[in-house]
């Protein structure tokens, strides 16, 4: 009869395993802060394990989750027309109600809400400092936009300049600084009031080189200096709006 070993043993690969699972951890947590982190992969790697989060919690794709339909059909072309054509008629009862058209056009087009303001109402000559009178004006932008915030895809500002002689271009580096810096103004006082995600608004300034009028009298000359807002609404088809499509094809090349 062969006798019992004293002492149980049967834990000791326990034991081994929990000192290698210390091993590892430290050695992970050495690499770590070795390395730096790149943002953006990150962020993938994130949303990759919440996918597979959901996919194991609700299903795996093919067998009827009904998840990825469900998020799209949270937004539709109705609500986006519906949210465009409220923006337009609240911008458009300002004007009238003010006597404003002449400082403010809206229109209303197929996917956008489209607003000109004569650049006498928002800038002194040769400055971007905002005028109150602009400021009033982007307010009232600004509470129209703010119930629809979640429809829209992209604001878009663009200054406009005009051409100083009817025979001579501006000085580039003036002209387009000029432009530039008043559309900033124009979209940094709408950020302000945090109506929209920042990521949806986009400053553009075009110089003398988009006029709706000629060079030749002052009163032409006028009308080509202005501030356009172009406010698009989001696509009811589309995974991906704005500037966003853009950048997931930049990460997809890296």
């Amino acid at each position: 009869m062969k006798r019992r070993r004293k002492g149980g043993g049967g834990a000791n690969w326990q034991d081994t395993y929990g000192d290698m699972v210390t091993l590892l951890l430290c050695f992970f947590v050495l690499l770590y802060s070795m390395s730096t982190i790149n943002e953006t992969k990150w962020a993938m790697i994130v949303q990759s394990f919440q996918r597979e989060t959901t996919s194991e919690t609700m299903g795996t794709p093919g067998q009827g989750t009904g998840l990825e339909n469900e998020e799209k059909d949270t937004i539709t072309e109705e609500e986006v027309n519906q949210a465009l054509d409220q923006m337009a008629m609240a911008l458009k009862d300002y004007s009238d109600k003010n006597n404003l058209n002449e400082q403010m056009a809206v229109t209303r087009g197929a996917d956008y809400v489209f607003i000109t303001f004569q650049d006498a109402v928002f800038f002194e000559g040769g400055s971007f400092t905002l005028m109150d009178s602009g400021k009033l004006m982007l307010d009232q932008v600004a509470q129209a936009i703010a119930p629809e915030s979640q429809l829209i895809d992209e604001l878009r500002v663009m200054g406009h300049t005009s051409q100083g002689s009817p025979t001579q271009a501006n000085n580039p580096t003036v002209d387009r600084f000029l432009a530039s810096n008043r559309a900033a103004a124009v979209t940094v006082y709408l950020q302000e009031k945090n109506i929209l995600d920042p990521d949806k608004l986009v400053s553009v300034g075009y110089g003398q080189w988009r006029p709706i009028a000629g060079f030749d009298t002052k009163e032409e000359r006028a009308r080509n200096r202005r501030v356009e807002i172009m406010i698009t609404g989001l696509d009811p088809e589309s995974a991906e709006n704005g500037v966003d499509k853009y950048f997931s094809v930049r990460e997809g090349n890296e």
